[in-house]
């Protein structure tokens, strides 16, 4: 059987958890993070890609969000990446997660840095469809390319991200700080698909803050389905565990 999640790290971790994203630490994580597709795998007829959307907010390195909206067929509700199924009009995955963040949350294209990804991709819940996650960093359209390398990257509007964001798609938005992602508080083990573990992480009171949100306590019997167990709203399920890869990708988690 496999064990649960160990203890979280912080003292080794490969960014800063408090400092803003900076010129210099980009490069570091696209340092960090593959760059590599092959054409075959984008040949596959049945792809999706979400974007895991690095960002400054109030100053802190954070990571952006949604819940999903309640009026979508699947998966409403629930706490997710902006991301989608790869179209016609998509050259690369890439071009996927960038054209759904833009769709679903009003976010210039022009904006998003792209910084890599990380894999291997999974399937979705019902296993018809891979989903590869592209990691990026949100600028704003104040940012300017000839900062130093070491001058904090100026900071999201969320305001303005929900108020612009597609009502049809997304309930609400959200940012976690990288440092709120090692609070034992929030942090519960959990195996994704029975198998492999991560951490998911309690989110009730951010989201309560911006949308009303109805709890369930006999919710979440089965992986990836709903908003979370035992009337929570949590970061768990796919979203989750595509979280738990980058993190430990950085050794804030392992």
């Amino acid at each position: 059987m496999a064990s649960c999640p160990q203890r979280t790290l912080t003292s080794t971790s490969r960014i800063s958890l408090t400092k803003p994203f900076t010129p210099r630490s980009l490069r570091n994580l696209r340092n960090i993070l593959s760059s590599n597709v092959s054409s075959e795998d984008y040949r596959h007829p049945r792809n999706a890609a979400v974007l895991i959307p690095f960002c400054n907010v109030n100053n802190e390195p954070s990571i952006l969000f949604e819940l999903r909206a309640k009026s979508l067929r699947t998966h409403s509700g629930e706490v997710s990446f902006p991301g989608g199924r790869v179209d016609e009009s998509d050259h690369t995955f890439t071009d996927a997660a960038v054209r759904e963040t833009n769709e679903e949350l009003g976010i210039n294209p022009s904006t998003i840095e792209v910084l890599g990804q990380i894999g291997p991709p999974e399937l979705d819940r019902v296993g018809k469809m891979r989903v590869w996650p592209i990691v990026g960093f949100l600028h704003t359209d104040r940012y300017d390319s000839h900062l130093g390398e070491d001058v904090a990257l100026p900071s999201l509007d969320m305001d303005a991200i929900r108020r612009q964001a597609s009502r049809d798609e997304v309930g609400t938005t959200f940012h976690l700080p990288l440092a709120t992602l090692v609070a034992p508080a929030r942090l519960k083990p959990t195996m994704f698909r029975g198998g492999r573990p991560y951490w998911s992480i309690d989110v009730t009171d951010i989201v309560s803050k911006h949308i009303e949100v109805e709890l369930d306590p006999t919710s979440g019997s089965v992986d990836e389905v709903g908003s979370g167990v035992s009337g929570k709203v949590e970061v768990w399920g796919l979203t989750g565990w595509y979280l738990s890869l980058i993190l430990k990708k950085l050794r804030i988690h392992h």
